[in-house]
């Protein structure tokens, strides 16, 4: 487990997006997929806004894909698996990093074929809490055709990341401005945010 929440720390400290291939083991990534697939067939999955709740648009020319907030009081057992890891990274990140995160927050993503989200930062201008990015991928067999790739934009450097099962990329939400290109196949994640209050 430390493997990867190390991967994930060492590639952040060399260019600012840390990056582990497998964070997620298969089987996890596996169940959290039906899980996203199974809310969506009962129509649970809200459109995306943009904003937080002081100033909540929506708007599908900026951002289309749905998505459904995890809550440790659901008691799904793949979901509370899923927060054990990350309460485990917390605790590893805080440790070796002196992070100061205090919470978190996650939501499921699901961008069906055409859907895209424009430039942008992760961070509120009302409110800073948001510290770090963290974007999970439930996405087995993708290859390049179906696009979706998280651009993340670099002075000199922009990074396109593909959204492959089990990989999670992890940045900092005030600093670096992305998007996610126009995917060409239902793309699934878990995206959220580490947090200082």
């Amino acid at each position: 487990m430390e493997d990867s929440f190390e991967d994930l720390i060492a590639t952040y400290l060399e260019n600012k997006i840390g990056i582990s291939e497998h964070f997620l083991s298969d089987e996890l990534a596996n169940h959290l997929k039906k899980n996203l697939l199974d809310l969506n067939a009962g129509s649970l999955l809200l459109s995306a806004g943009i904003g937080n709740s002081e100033k909540l648009s929506f708007n599908n020319k900026i951002r289309s894909d749905a998505i459904y907030w995890l809550d440790k009081k659901n008691e799904n057992i793949f979901e509370n698996e899923f927060f054990d890891k990350i309460d485990a990274f917390v605790i590893y990140l805080n440790k070796s990093c002196y992070a100061g995160i205090t919470g978190y927050e996650f939501h499921y993503s699901l961008y069906e074929k055409g859907d895209f989200y424009l430039k942008h930062l992760d961070q509120f201008k009302n409110n800073p809490s948001r510290k770090y990015s963290m974007i999970s991928y439930l996405n087995s067999n993708w290859v390049e055709a179906d696009g979706g790739e998280l651009l993340i934009h670099q002075e000199n450097n922009n990074q396109k990341i593909s959204p492959t099962q089990g990989k999670t990329v992890f940045f900092k939400s005030n600093e670096l401005v992305h998007e996610v290109l126009v995917t060409q196949n239902t793309r699934m994640s878990i995206t959220g945010w580490l947090k200082s209050d």
